[in-house]
């Protein structure tokens, strides 16, 4: 659970957009969405390497 303090005489706002950084940085939301549905082990590595080739492509254009 997210603990935020909140000072003396600060902004509500402030303190929420403290909480929601914050739970953005855990990775919460991520985590919920992929247990959502059930991916194949075969299906997670495909998308692991289309990642790393389109990183590759990206750094070696990056060249020119």
């Amino acid at each position: 659970m997210l603990i935020i303090p909140i000072k003396a005489g600060e902004n509500i706002d402030r303190a929420l957009k403290r909480f929601k950084r914050k739970f953005d940085r855990t990775g919460t939301k991520r985590q919920l969405y992929s247990r959502k549905q059930f991916d194949k082990p075969s299906v997670l590595n495909r998308a692991k390497i289309q990642k790393a080739q389109y990183v590759q492509r990206l750094r070696d254009n990056e060249d020119y």
